[in-house]
C-alpha cells in the first residue's frame, strides 16, 4: 500500500469514527436553543465538522425521536428552526455520555496494550 492509499483509507476510517460520534457531540450542544447553522460553525470551532447534509436531517429525526424540542423565530429578519435538548433528551444524554465514557476507558485499555503488542 502507497502513501496516498493509506491516507484515502485513514481518511475513510477518521470519517467514519467522527460520523459514529457525531450523535453525542450534537446532544452535548443542545442543552440552549440553537439553529443549524450556528450549531454547525460551534461545533467546527471545536473541532468537530458537521456538514449541513448531514446535520439538518440528524437534527430532524432527533426531534421525530423527541430527543430534540424546536421552535421558529424571527431573527434578522429571517424565520429560523432552534433546537434544544427535551426534558428526556438531556437524561437520554446523560445517559449516552456515560456509555461514551465507559466506551473511552475500554479503548484507554485496549490502546495501551496494542502499543505494548505493535
Amino acid at each position: 500500500m502507497n502513501g496516498a492509499q493509506r491516507k484515502k483509507i485513514l481518511d475513510s476510517l477518521v470519517q467514519e469514527f467522527r460520523r459514529g460520534s457525531l450523535v453525542l457531540a450534537v446532544l452535548s450542544q443542545l442543552g440552549e436553543y440553537q439553529y443549524g447553522y450556528q450549531l454547525s460553525a460551534s461545533m467546527g470551532e471545536k473541532g468537530m465538522e458537521a456538514d449541513q447534509n448531514t446535520l439538518y436531517p440528524l437534527l430532524r429525526r432527533l426531534e421525530k425521536q423527541e430527543i430534540l424540542e424546536s421552535r421558529w423565530q424571527l431573527e434578522e429578519g429571517r424565520q429560523r428552526r432552534y433546537y434544544r435538548l427535551s426534558p428526556e433528551g438531556r437524561v437520554l444524554f446523560r445517559e449516552l455520555k456515560e456509555a461514551w465514557e465507559e466506551t473511552a476507558r475500554v479503548m484507554e485499555t485496549l490502546l495501551k496494550e496494542g502499543e505494548i503488542n505493535a
